[in-house]
C-alpha cells in the first residue's frame, strides 16, 4: 500500500513580545468602569472592604493583601485631584506623587518622546504536504524585542530628575552653548525636568525576551502563504504598539504526490489483469482510503479523478481534486507461465502498436 506521509521538518525562530498586564488597574480592582461616578466607586469599595476585611478573614494573607489593594484603589479614585492624573498617566501618576507641577513636566516630556510602532517580523515554517491538506499547529520558541520588564516599555521610571539634555536650564544646547530666544530644550520642553531614564533598556522601552507561541496553520496553505498574527511583532519604542508577526509557510515536496494549485496527482500502479479486465483497487488519500473502479481495457497514463480529495481552498471555495494516473505494471519475474501468458496476450494485438509513431 502506498504511504502518503512525509517527515516533519523544523522551523526558524523569531522573538515574541509579551503584553503588559493590567491586573493592578484600580478600576478593575474595585470592579467598576472608568466612567463610574463617585457614589458608585464608594459603594463598590464598601462592598469589597466588608468581604475582604482582616477581621472577617483572620489569618488569610491573600484576603489581607487584597484589602490593602482595595484601600489603595479607593484612596486614589475617590480623590478628585488624584483620579484625573491616574486616568491620564495610569501607574506613572503614583511615580510622580500625583503632583500637578511634575505632571506638567511629564506631559512635556511625553510629547517629546513620541511613541513608535514596532517592526513587523517574519519567520518561515516548513510543513509536510499532509499538514498543508489538513492544517496543523506549531509551537515556536521565540526571541525578539519585547517590552522592558522594568519600565513596561515606557523607557523611564516616572521619577522626575534634572533634564540630562539641557542640565535643567530648559533651553536647547549645541556644542556647550545655550541658545537664546525660543531655543526650547526638545527633551523637557523647557521645564528643566524629565523622567529618569530606565537603566535596564537605556530609554527605548525595549528588551529582548524569550517565550513560546502556538500558531495555527490553516488547511490549504501553499509555499509562500503568510499567516498574520496581529500585535505579535517587535515591541514599539517608548510604549508604542507592537508590530505584527507573519508566519510564512514552506510546503515540503512529497515523494509520491505532486501538487498543482489545489489539485493533487498520484501515479497509481495497477496489474496487467486489472488494466485488461477492470476491477476495484484501494487508493490512499490524505482523507483516508477510497475504492476506485478501474475500467476494463485501461492503458498506462489514463487519468481518473477523485472529486474533492485534493487540497482545501484557502478562500473558502470548493476543495481541489485528486487525479490518479494509471501505471500498468508487468510481473518482474518471467516464469514459464508468465511467458506463456505473454505470448497469448501478444496474439491479441491487432497490428503494430507503434504503427502511428512517427517524428
Amino acid at each position: 500500500m502506498l504511504a502518503l506521509t512525509a517527515p516533519l521538518v523544523t522551523f526558524l525562530d523569531v522573538g515574541y513580545c509579551t503584553a503588559r498586564t493590567m491586573a493592578d488597574d484600580y478600576y478593575q480592582i474595585l470592579g467598576v468602569p472608568r466612567t463610574a461616578s463617585a457614589d458608585e466607586i464608594k459603594k463598590a469599595f464598601r462592598k469589597l472592604a466588608r468581604q475582604h476585611h482582616p477581621d472577617v478573614n483572620p489569618g488569610d494573607k491573600s484576603a489581607e493583601e487584597k484589602f490593602k489593594r482595595i484601600n489603595s484603589a479607593f484612596e486614589v479614585l475617590s480623590d478628585p485631584k488624584k483620579r484625573p492624573l491616574y486616568d491620564e498617566f495610569g501607574e506613572d501618576a503614583e511615580k510622580i506623587g500625583f503632583d500637578e507641577k511634575k505632571a506638567t513636566a511629564y506631559r512635556q516630556y511625553r510629547a517629546a518622546q513620541a511613541a513608535e510602532r514596532g517592526d513587523d517580523l517574519t519567520t518561515r515554517v516548513q510543513i509536510s504536504l499532509a499538514e498543508a491538506v489538513s492544517g496543523t499547529e506549531r509551537t515556536l520558541s521565540l526571541q525578539r524585542p519585547g517590552r522592558c520588564g522594568k519600565c513596561h516599555g515606557e523607557g523611564h521610571t516616572g521619577k522626575l530628575v534634572t533634564c540630562p539634555t539641557c542640565n535643567g536650564t530648559g533651553r536647547a544646547r549645541r556644542g556647550g552653548a545655550v541658545f537664546g530666544g525660543s531655543g526650547v530644550c526638545p527633551t523637557c520642553r523647557g521645564s528643566g525636568r524629565a523622567p529618569e531614564t530606565c537603566t535596564q533598556c537605556g530609554g527605548n522601552g525595549i528588551q529582548e525576551e524569550t517565550t513560546r507561541l502556538t500558531v495555527k496553520i490553516p488547511a490549504g496553505v501553499l509555499t509562500g502563504s503568510k499567516v498574520r498574527l496581529a500585535g505579535q511583532g517587535a515591541a514599539g519604542v517608548h510604549g508604542g504598539p507592537p508590530g505584527d508577526l507573519y508566519i510564512e509557510t514552506e510546503v515540503a515536496e512529497h515523494p509520491l504526490v505532486r501538487r498543482e494549485g489545489d489539485d493533487l496527482y498520484l501515479d497509481l500502479p495497477v496489474t496487467v489483469s486489472e488494466a485488461l479486465l477492470g476491477g476495484e483497487v484501494r487508493v490512499p488519500t490524505f482523507q483516508g482510503e477510497v475504492t476506485l473502479k478501474v475500467p476494463p481495457g485501461s492503458q498506462s497514463g489514463r487519468k481518473m479523478r477523485l472529486k474533492g480529495r485534493g487540497v482545501p481552498s484557502l478562500r473558502g471555495g470548493a476543495p481541489g481534486d485528486m487525479y490518479l494516473l494509471l501505471q500498468v505494471k508487468v510481473p518482474e519475474e518471467a516464469t514459464d507461465e508468465v511467458r506463456a501468458a505473454a505470448e497469448t496476450l501478444a496474439r491479441a494485438y491487432r497490428g503494430d502498436v507503434r504503427r502511428e509513431l512517427t517524428l
